[in-house]
């Protein structure tokens, strides 16, 4: 046995802080979506920038992945993860005292720099600390626990603001966020000599990540398709149920809730499941090739509907993207440990920069169309029919480039 596979006991521990921190990163990335209506009337805010104000933290996040590679491989997930949250507390501090849309931009951004180690550092960990036969598993139980974060960012934080305010909302978080730094010093393995130091001695560039076949095949689909999957379920299936079908901001709120609750609970079954698969023959290839068209299916489904599209529309939608998810751990698995960070890392700059430009760009394109005189409902559907486009020629890109998979 490797002598830097953790046992079960210290294992489910630093699964159990990693997944703290990724939490609350995640409440963070979604929270956008319930606080929009009320941030848009008190800043007034366009559809464009909505997206840009959500999009912050997802160009904050994309801005740290290349450096955020090699960190992780050298210092290791405790000091990087401890590190950059305390530019997150920054960064939440500063939205709760914003009183501008600039300031609102510039401390998102901040929080996505703060947060952006919170899912790669623990999967840079996995990586090296846990079986393999667990890998794929653990990177489906932290999306889980993303689905928790989503879940709560929706209808606890639309139930708590009348109570207490979007400022002092963030002003917990702040000190939550704290709290996971003290976490992450006490149980959190020390990098030290876990990775194999034959490994890092041989470990490849960066450039060796981008080079490679299959990678190069993701990259359209972690910008355009992840990313628009994200876009979609942490910003604008909220402003679609509200401003084309109708919602008020608590029927949004719940519905927001529902999509996610979903998300966690398949979440939960996937990761168990996913090990079955493998001993079918359906690895992530496989399973990406053929379930990636029912959720294009689905999305079509939105973009028909119009007015009737609602919180089950978009639920279904997000669902049948999960196959989505087996693209980082298939990208980790095809590279050696010791290009663990890099990889990751460079995947996920393209997952979290695809978010921003989806996230800025439906809300562009929505903006567009309603100069042109197109109504509410019809602007929405032309940018969503974009997006599918987009979809749709990312699969076939991917596919083509892995055909004999």
């Amino acid at each position: 046995m490797d002598k830097n596979i953790l046992s079960t006991k210290k294992a489910v521990l630093v699964f159990f802080v990693f997944a703290c921190g990724y939490f609350l990163s995640c409440l963070l990335r979604a929270i956008t979506a319930t606080l929009s209506p009320l941030l848009s009337s008190e800043f007034n805010l366009l559809a464009g920038d909505l997206g840009l104000l959500a999009g912050g933290y997802f160009l904050g996040f994309a801005s740290m992945q290349i450096p955020l590679g090699y960190l992780l491989d050298k210092h290791g997930p405790k000091k990087i993860v401890s590190a950059f949250l305390l530019i997150a507390i920054v960064g939440t501090g500063s939205f709760a005292l914003a009183q501008s849309f600039t300031g609102l931009l510039i401390s998102r951004v901040f929080i996505g720099i703060g947060v952006s180690a919170c899912l790669m550092g623990p999967l840079t960990g996995y990586r090296i600390w846990f079986d393999d036969k667990y890998q794929q598993r653990a990177n489906s139980w932290m999306l889980m626990i993303a689905s928790t974060g989503f879940v709560f960012s929706t209808l606890p934080v639309q139930i708590l603001l009348p109570i207490f305010g979007w400022r002092w909302i963030f002003g917990g978080i702040t000190f939550l966020i704290l709290l996971v730094i003290v976490l992450t010093l006490i149980f959190i393995p020390s990098w030290g000599n876990n990775n194999n130091d034959q490994e890092q001695n041989n470990a490849g560039s960066l450039s060796d990540v981008w080079k490679n076949k299959f990678f190069r095949s993701t990259i359209p689909l972690g910008l355009f398709n992840y990313g628009g999957m994200i876009a979609v379920q942490t910003l604008w299936a909220g402003p679609w149920m509200v401003r084309v079908s109708g919602y008020d901001p608590l029927e949004s709120a719940t519905g927001l809730f529902w999509i996610n609750t979903t998300m966690l609970i398949a979440f939960l079954t996937w990761g168990y499941f996913l090990p079955k698969f493998r001993k079918y023959g359906l690895d992530a290839v496989k399973l990406m090739k053929y379930g990636l068209p029912i959720s294009y299916l689905a999305l079509l489904v939105i973009i028909f509907s119009g007015e009737n599209a609602g919180a089950v529309h978009f639920t279904i939608y997000i669902l049948t993207s999960i196959v989505l998810t087996l693209t980082q751990p298939a990208v980790a698995m095809s590279f050696s440990t010791s290009m663990a960070g890099k990889s990751l890392t460079s995947f996920n700059l393209l997952i979290f920069l695809g978010t921003f430009i989806m996230q800025w760009g439906i809300g562009l394109v929505i903006d567009l169309s309603q100069f042109l005189g197109k109504g509410e409902t019809q602007s929405f559907q032309i940018s969503f029919f974009v997006y599918f486009i987009i979809c749709v020629l990312c699969y076939l890109y991917f596919v083509l480039n892995n055909k004999n998979e």
